[in-house]
C-alpha cells in the first residue's frame, strides 16, 4: 500500500510539472512565465529524483537558476523603470561616461537648423539657447536629441553657447547602446521630449 501511494505520490508530480510546462508556453507575459518556468523546473527536479532520471534531474538544476537570474532581472528592470516614473526631475549624468568631451566658447553654435543629426548632448557646465524658440538650458539638461525622432533626421532648430560651456556628446550608436543597457535613461528620454513637446510645439 505504502508503495502504491508513493508511485501515485511520483505520478502526481510529474504530471504537475508537465502542466506547469504547458502553462509556461500559454502565457504571453514574462513575470508569470518565469515564475511558472522555476516551479516546473522544482517539481521536475523532485520527479526526476524520486525516479532516477538523471538526465532529467541535471536539466533542470541548469534551467533553475537561470529562469531564476531572468526573473530577478526583469524586477529589476521593472524596479528602475518605477524609480524613474516617480522622479521630479532626470539624471542624464551617466552620459558622462559614453559620451565624448566638447568645450565652447561663449558665442558658439554646437548646432546649427538643417543640419544632419548625429549626436545629442548633455550640459555638462554652461548655459545654450535654442534660437527660435526663447528656450534656455542650464547645467544637467540634454539638448538635440528631438531629432534623433524626427522623420527628416536633421536639426529643427540652431543651438548657441550662451557663456562657455562644457558638453558631452553622445553619437546614435552609443545613444541606442545606452538605452539598450540602461532603460532608465531611455525612460527618461522619452519624459524629457513629451515635456518639451507639451511646452513648445516646436522641438528642439
Amino acid at each position: 500500500m505504502i508503495e502504491l501511494t508513493t508511485l501515485h505520490l511520483i505520478e502526481a508530480i510529474g504530471w504537475t510539472a508537465s502542466i506547469l510546462t504547458v502553462a509556461t508556453y500559454a502565457v504571453n507575459t514574462m513575470i508569470p512565465l518565469r515564475i511558472l518556468a522555476i516551479v516546473s523546473s522544482v517539481f521536475f527536479l523532485i520527479y526526476g529524483i524520486m525516479t532516477e532520471i538523471w538526465p532529467m534531474v541535471m536539466m533542470e538544476a541548469l534551467l533553475l537558476p537561470i529562469n531564476s537570474y531572468r526573473f530577478w532581472q526583469i524586477l529589476s528592470l521593472r524596479n528602475a523603470l518605477t524609480r524613474v516614473t516617480e522622479d521630479k526631475e532626470p539624471d542624464f549624468s551617466v552620459v558622462k561616461s559614453y559620451g565624448k568631451k566638447r568645450t565652447f566658447d561663449a558665442g558658439s553654435i554646437v548646432f546649427e537648423k538643417g543640419d544632419p543629426v548625429d549626436s545629442l548632448y548633455f550640459l555638462a557646465q554652461g548655459r545654450v539657447a535654442i534660437e527660435g524658440i526663447g528656450v534656455e538650458l542650464h547645467d544637467g539638461e540634454i539638448f538635440g536629441e528631438m531629432a534623433f525622432f524626427t522623420e527628416s533626421a536633421t536639426r529643427t532648430a540652431t543651438v548657441r553657447c550662451l557663456e562657455d560651456t562644457l558638453v558631452y556628446e553622445l553619437d546614435k550608436t552609443r545613444f541606442m547602446r545606452l538605452q539598450f543597457e540602461d532603460p532608465g535613461f531611455g525612460m527618461a528620454i522619452m519624459r524629457t521630449i513629451t515635456r518639451r513637446l507639451q511646452a513648445h510645439p516646436a522641438p528642439a
